[in-house]
């Protein structure tokens, strides 16, 4: 999954480099962390928040059935 939100990230920002992807474990739960350099963060989120909806629903697409569900948080 972190592989997924980096290419999709890296392909928004103009500062590819800064984009840092973590992928957290909880008991019944996986953070995922996006981090872009701070004048990218509009470019990511987008207007009124649809970008950052629309990152959101492909990682919710991408993830098993079967498994944890996935959370995409953009810190």
């Amino acid at each position: 999954m972190q592989e997924l939100v980096a290419f999709v990230a890296r392909s928004l920002v103009e500062n590819p480099d800064a984009v840092v992807v973590r992928e957290v474990e909880g008991p019944e739960s996986i953070i995922v962390e996006l981090r872009v350099a701070p004048e990218d963060m509009g470019k990511v989120i987008g207007k009124q928040g649809r970008i950052a909806k629309a990152i959101r629903a492909v990682v919710k697409a991408a993830t098993p059935r079967d498994s944890k569900p996935v959370f995409l948080e953009i810190v």
